[in-house]
């Protein structure tokens, strides 16, 4: 008999990522499992997560908006009465779809999905990629079965008898890489003998970050560090064009092949996701991180923290990235000792199986 699982979540990448890579996981272990995910109307996973091969079921549903305003005022008296509504919508889809097990990445749809999943006596899971946990998992921490986790310091805010360190999920082609360092330079046009630089900023690109980059950019070219920079679309066009025709100097909007980037870079400058940081731990690239000042409970400072106290990272608040940027990227790059010690640092705190570990905990849950 096929095994029926609901996976509900997304918002950002760091959330519908490791979900297709746990329901490609669930794939491969049940192979004739029927998988359903639930997100939020509107936002990315409507897309991701069909284009990876899944069927979706959207919620209307949204997070609290954190903005003082009236307009965002008026949306959070509204969010209430969308949540209960949203729990009816999943009522409607659990009685329909007969999960075995319902998953919870975080992320809006997630709440109300995992919430409605308890009520009905559906076993769950829910997993947690920070370092801190999201306000979803941690009001849903007392309903559910199982938490899987990522960071250690996780666990004071989860009942330890329900967790367990997995791990963050990744994509196989992150996980699997097989192009060697000269092979992903010459995919970008650059030159073998040169130290290299990736910049990345999410796919929408970092404000600060791209700012900053675009004050040395020229002195990198002089000095002949090549330089990979994924902008954003909407940072890309209004980029000076001259930068765009430097020597050594890559621009792009996008970045499609991220193991071909990660190959290429002997240091990547990045935003403190739990995905990205999961992605470099597992390749073991050392990094300067920007965390983003804008993103719940400043979440991304302790991811990056997380790393730093490893030895395995660098960290740049975001208000100082114009002033010191430059001088942590050139000082890691030109310390070729350094860049050893932050790669074997790396490494350690890597959990490549991560997707296979939260399938241990869905098959006990299960059976």
């Amino acid at each position: 008999m096929s095994k029926k699982i609901l996976i509900s979540g997304g918002g950002t990448g760091g959330h519908i990522f490791p979900a297709v890579a746990i329901a490609n996981a669930l794939k491969e272990y049940y192979t004739d499992a029927d998988i359903l995910f639930i997100g939020a109307n509107g936002r990315m996973e409507m897309k991701r997560v069909p284009e990876a091969g899944f069927e979706i079921k959207g919620l209307n549903i949204y997070g609290l908006q954190r903005k003082i305003n009236i307009k965002n005022l008026i949306e959070n008296l509204k969010l209430p009465f969308r949540i209960f509504n949203s729990m009816l919508e999943v009522k409607k889809i659990i009685r329909e779809f007969a999960p075995d097990i319902a998953i919870g990445v975080g992320g809006y749809a997630s709440g109300p999905a995992l919430k409605m999943a308890a009520k009905m006596h559906i076993p769950t899971l829910i997993h947690e990629a920070n370092s801190y946990p999201g306000m979803t998992n941690r009001l849903l921490a007392d309903k559910v079965d199982c938490i899987c986790i990522t960071y250690d310091s996780v666990q004071k805010y989860f009942p330890i008898e329900k967790t367990v360190k997995t791990g963050n999920p990744i994509r196989k082609d992150i996980l699997n890489m097989s192009v060697s360092h000269e092979a992903a330079l010459e995919f970008f046009g650059l030159q073998k003998d040169k130290k290299t630089i990736a910049v990345i900023g999410g796919s929408l690109g970092a404000k600060t970050i791209n700012e900053s980059i675009s004050t040395f950019v020229e002195e990198l070219s002089q000095k002949g560090i090549q330089l990979i920079w994924q902008t954003g679309e909407y940072y890309y066009n209004s980029l000076d064009e001259h930068l765009k025709q430097l020597q050594g100097i890559k621009v792009l909007p996008f970045v499609h092949r991220m193991d071909m980037l990660y190959m290429a870079a002997d240091v990547v400058v990045s935003r403190a996701g739990a995905l990205s940081l999961t992605e470099l731990c597992t390749i073991g690239k050392p990094c300067v991180l920007v965390p983003s000042p804008n993103v719940a409970e400043d979440h991304q400072t302790k991811n990056a923290n997380a790393l730093v106290e490893a030895g395995a990272a660098v960290l740049v608040p975001d208000v100082e990235a114009k002033e010191k940027l430059k001088d942590a990227v050139l000082s890691l790059i030109n310390d070729d000792e350094r860049l050893r010690q932050q790669k074997n640092n790396l490494l350690k705190l890597a959990q490549p199986n991560a997707a296979d570990l939260i399938v241990k905990e869905v098959v006990k849950i299960i059976k």
